[in-house]
């Protein structure tokens, strides 16, 4: 068994890893704290998923005014970063790599999270979405527009998130630039109707990405910097996954082919192995670098997708929730237990850290 793809080592920038089982981001909600910090719960539940080849975690807020959700970590205060460095240690300990992903929700945030105050956008465009607040889900509000010292210090935040992740002692960052957050907020001209030098052309729109991915590589060094971006995705009013929006993802893609990045984290959509084929040969088309995909994959379709050679790693969200051991199962061919949905957000350890490993009984 040990002949599988997903089980064969890869070099994504900087970090040799010992498989192609990437463990990919996933809100918990467990950080309930006044000080929005991990804490040993969060330390035990990384560690026990170490045997992954590279854990991403959770996105992590960069700023106050990144939040977005309730109990999610964020890494721009001391203390949080003391509670990242403590989750570090355990999955170094534990044999593995980790990765920070720095999370800004934008325009879909609500007053509930900020104080009373109107969440910044691109553009005044309500992005149609829900945003999840401490009383329940709300429909998002229109925002006010970004100044452009507003966007000056909203680079500055992400670099001090760098600087915090590397304190922490994190492998390397990865950028949450999927769904709808606030880079892709920037990318879609929907909702980035801006005449400065961010918006105006597919070129412009993507600046701010670039502008941050150059903040933090100063930190990092490129090839430990990853980026995740869902082309495909659409939801509320403003995300449409049309020809218009893939095309200027193509043109993204090329000039990040430029970069020397550790990784594209791409988000496609489930299908048959022939269709998850054919979609990230789109992508491979536009970049050579390393390529991290994530579809609802299985053991089966992941072997398959990395036995057509486009992409280089494969991650995996849900699995990874009841079977801490995944690696050692995919090797082994035991079956995957099954994770209840109830006790995905919020909550302790019940449906966090209480899943064991498989035993033959």
């Amino acid at each position: 068994m040990t002949t599988q793809p997903l089980l064969q080592p890869v070099r994504l920038g900087a970090l040799e890893l010992p498989n192609r089982v990437v463990m990919a981001p996933m809100t918990r909600a467990r950080a309930d704290n006044a000080e929005l910090a991990p804490t040993d719960l969060q330390a035990t539940y990384y560690a026990q998923r170490a045997s992954a080849g590279l854990i991403v975690t959770e996105g992590t807020w960069v700023s106050p005014e990144a939040i977005g959700f309730t109990s999610v970590p964020g890494i721009y205060s001391d203390k949080q970063t003391a509670g990242w460095a403590k989750v570090t240690e355990a999955v170094h300990e534990a044999g593995g790599r980790i990765f920070s992903q720095f999370g800004h929700v934008g325009a879909v945030s609500h007053p509930d999270h900020l104080g009373g105050r109107l969440p910044a956008g691109p553009s005044a465009v309500n992005p149609g979405e829900t945003s999840f607040t401490p009383s329940g889900p709300k429909d998002t509000l229109t925002p006010r527009a970004y100044t452009a010292a507003e966007i000056a210090d909203t680079i500055a935040d992400y670099r001090r998130a760098a600087e915090n992740a590397r304190r922490a002692g994190f492998d390397g960052v990865e950028l949450h630039a999927q769904v709808s957050h606030l880079i892709p907020q920037f990318l879609n001209p929907r909702l980035n109707q801006r005449t400065d030098a961010y918006g105006g052309s597919s070129e412009k729109r993507a600046r701010f990405l670039l502008d941050v991915l150059d903040a933090v590589g100063d930190v990092w060094g490129g090839d430990r910097v990853g980026v995740k971006l869902s082309p495909g995705w659409t939801s509320g009013t403003a995300f449409t996954a049309d020809e218009e929006t893939l095309a200027d993802y193509d043109q993204l893609l090329k000039k990040l082919d430029d970069d020397t990045l550790a990784y594209l984290h791409l988000v496609g959509a489930p299908g048959t192995i022939e269709e998850r084929v054919a979609l990230f040969s789109r992508y491979r088309a536009h970049y050579q670098g390393n390529i991290i995909a994530n579809a609802g994959f299985t053991r089966d379709l992941g072997n398959q997708i990395l036995d057509h050679g486009g992409v280089d790693a494969v991650s995996f969200g849900a699995p990874f929730i009841a079977n801490p051991d995944l690696v050692e199962r995919f090797e082994q061919g035991h079956p995957l237990a099954e994770d209840d949905r109830e006790t995905h957000y919020g909550g302790h350890a019940e449906g966090y850290t209480d899943y064991p490993a498989f035993t033959a009984g």
